[in-house]
């Protein structure tokens, strides 16, 4: 009979240990705009900082901003999978329907990373604070020079589809400067005229999600 007892009582304190050490799972929805460098950018970033309490959906649509954060609607509402984040990833580029498209977002439940002028301007913000209005050529340029004097690598050419250019960024570049420098610029606008906040990325936010997912248990 005592060793009865006492096996019952090993099965519950096995079983308490077995609850209190079981994976949690928080599910992210990505949906970018680009094909190739958001996807390519966010995947790496998942594989080179593995965490136990992370599942992903990466989807790069090619979509205009307000076409975009519908499709993202429509693949949350549809999936059998019920995400706990769910993050659309677009630019500002010349599209007209950029207020539109976050206010949808919003009002949906959707978080948006977004950048005015392009997602290279998160890039960038790694090597240096950028407040002035250049164009996504501008940015690419600021890229290259700064990967030039970091590697040595005179002919380095910037490529929007470059599967590597996570470990580049990881190496050379400082991702703690950053996400400051991206708030900093947050920080400068105060009203909803998103399509006006430029330069301002929203990248920084979805990055320290990813990161540390265990804060969304909390």
């Amino acid at each position: 009979m005592e060793e009865l007892k006492r096996a019952h009582r090993q099965a519950k304190q096995d079983k308490k240990r077995k609850v209190n050490t079981r994976t949690v799972s928080v599910s992210f929805l990505i949906v970018c705009e680009g094909k190739c460098t958001e996807p390519n950018y966010f995947l790496a970033l998942i594989k080179d900082r593995y965490s136990d309490v992370r599942e992903f959906t990466i989807k790069g649509k090619g979509l205009g901003t307000v076409s975009l954060v519908k499709e993202a609607i429509a693949i949350r509402d549809k999936s059998q999978k019920e995400f706990d984040r769910v993050w659309v990833v677009f630019d500002k580029d010349d599209f007209q329907d950029f207020n539109e498209a976050i206010a949808l977002a919003k009002k949906n439940k959707i978080n948006c990373a977004w950048s005015n002028e392009s997602f290279e301007l998160w890039y960038c913000l790694h090597f240096q604070y950028l407040d002035s209005a250049i164009s996504r050529i501008g940015y690419e340029e600021i890229i290259e020079r700064e990967i030039k004097k970091a590697t040595g690598d005179s002919t380095y050419k910037y490529k929007k589809n470059d599967t590597d250019f996570y470990s580049l960024l990881q190496q050379y570049g400082d991702e703690e400067k950053a996400i400051i420098n991206a708030e900093r610029l947050q920080e400068q606008f105060t009203d909803e005229n998103y399509s006006i906040h430029n330069p301002c990325t929203h990248v920084n936010e979805l990055v320290e999600e990813l990161k540390n997912p265990d804060r969304l248990l909390k």
